[in-house]
């Protein structure tokens, strides 16, 4: 086994080399504090590896974005959601009997308990899909008490009532009536049709609408380490059950610098589309150093060169456009942006390229789905991937409770006075 040495105050210690299967090296610590009394220092855990784990590799140099091994160039292009989610939870791709199998217990555990009908009933219209859904989910534990036997039981009812608690939240906060799930569609079909059928009109899921939903739930259904499925691994640490783990996901994914990027995008392109179009200024004010504006949607913290993700949903776009029949003067002033900032030095020399956000909320946009359910639809998406790494680190005999540590910099030890001798 390779070592690191690390050297202080004139004494040295060696630290154990572990090495990934795609060669990725880190320096193991776990003993640091224990030999030395010092720890590492890393605000938002950048640099640091919180966990081993088989689930995604990402290259962001390369470009490079895979599930399980799998390529997302080509399960973005072949799989189904369905497929994907078995993938990324168990490991491999399922056999056909196994797939007919998971689709079948999907379809069987849509039906929400008619009393949580009531948990919806109690909110405001006007509130926020994703803490109705966020709650909703924790809820599901007074329901399905956690249950070794029942642990993939679990995992299925999560996934199967995932879409129909997000078609509700949605239903809720437009004051429409709530639309039962249909065991004749797929999984994203009936979704679609949850979401938008109303009693008095016979919906029809358009083919290239529902192709370019399950390509989208593919594209976010795992991303290694971010913010929200490193929540569900430190809150399932603790041994808190499947749904409060999850739900704790969808919180984090809440925040506007993480699931709310698609939705920053499409106000971006409002407002530059407000101001007459000029899209030109926009970009001036972007490179302009004394300009507080943000061109969102470009670059990424993890990829340094184009968003794999990106290149795939660019082409979606225009097929959804175009079965859609619309002319979104957003997509144009998005196609200009991305024109300047492929040719532009200061962008092409910062790799400042288009990422999965810039596109996701034009496809979310055409379809009729309204910004504030961006994020929820993001969390449908992510659910597998979320579910994937608390089962992994579940069963990984190493894990342990997360306790990270911290550098104190406040007051040093001083006496108390009452309130009387205080100046």
């Amino acid at each position: 086994m390779s070592t690191a040495k690390l050297t202080l105050n004139g004494k040295e210690y060696e630290l154990p080399v572990i090495v990934g299967s795609e060669n990725e090296v880190g320096i193991d610590v776990q003993q640091l504090r224990a030999k030395s009394g010092a720890i590492t220092y890393d605000p938002g855990y950048g640099n640091t590896g919180a966990c081993q784990s088989a689930i995604t590799f990402i290259d962001g140099d390369q470009g490079i974005l895979r599930y399980r091994g799998y390529p997302i160039e080509q399960l973005a292009t072949q799989a189904s959601f369905v497929e994907v989610c078995f993938l990324l939870i168990y490991g491999h791709l399922p056999n056909h009997n196994e797939l007919t199998n998971f689709e079948s217990e999907l379809t069987r555990h849509t039906l929400l308990h008619e009393d949580m009908k009531k948990f919806f009933e109690g909110y405001p219209r006007g509130a926020h899909p994703m803490a109705q859904l966020a709650s909703m989910i924790i809820s599901l534990s007074t329901y399905y008490p956690e249950s070794e036997s029942e642990l993939d039981l679990n995992i299925i009812r999560l996934i199967a009532k995932i879409k129909t608690l997000a078609a509700f939240a949605y239903k809720k906060s437009i004051g429409q009536p709530y639309i039962y799930p249909r065991n004749d569609m797929s999984y994203v079909a009936d979704f679609m049709h949850m979401l938008f059928a109303v009693p008095s009109e016979n919906y029809q899921v358009n083919e290239v609408v529902e192709r370019a939903l399950n390509l989208l739930l593919i594209l976010h259904a795992d991303h290694e380490q971010n913010c929200s499925t490193s929540t569900v691994r430190m809150v399932g640490s603790s041994q808190a059950d499947l749904f409060a783990s999850i739900g704790a996901g969808v919180c984090a994914l809440w925040g506007p610098l993480h699931g709310g990027a698609n939705q920053e995008v499409i106000e971006m392109l409002q407002m530059i589309q407000d101001d007459g179009a000029n899209y030109k200024k926009y970009v001036d004010k972007a490179k302009d150093k004394n300009s507080d504006f943000k061109l969102f949607g470009f670059g990424h913290r993890v990829y340094k060169n184009f968003d794999p993700r990106a290149t795939i949903l660019k082409k979606s776009t225009d097929e959804v456009l175009h079965a859609l029949g619309m002319s979104d003067p957003l997509l144009e002033i998005a196609k200009n942006l991305e024109e300047v900032a492929l040719k532009d030095p200061y962008f092409v020399e910062r790799k400042l390229y288009p990422n999965v956000d810039f596109y996701s909320g034009i496809i979310y946009r055409a379809i009729g789905i309204p910004t504030n359910m961006f994020t929820v639809m993001f969390a449908l998406g992510r659910l597998p991937g979320w579910i994937a790494h608390w089962r992994e680190m579940r069963s990984d005999k190493a894990s342990r409770i997360n306790r990270p540590r911290q550098v104190y910099t406040g007051a040093t030890v001083r006496d108390y006075q009452s309130v009387f001798e205080r100046k």
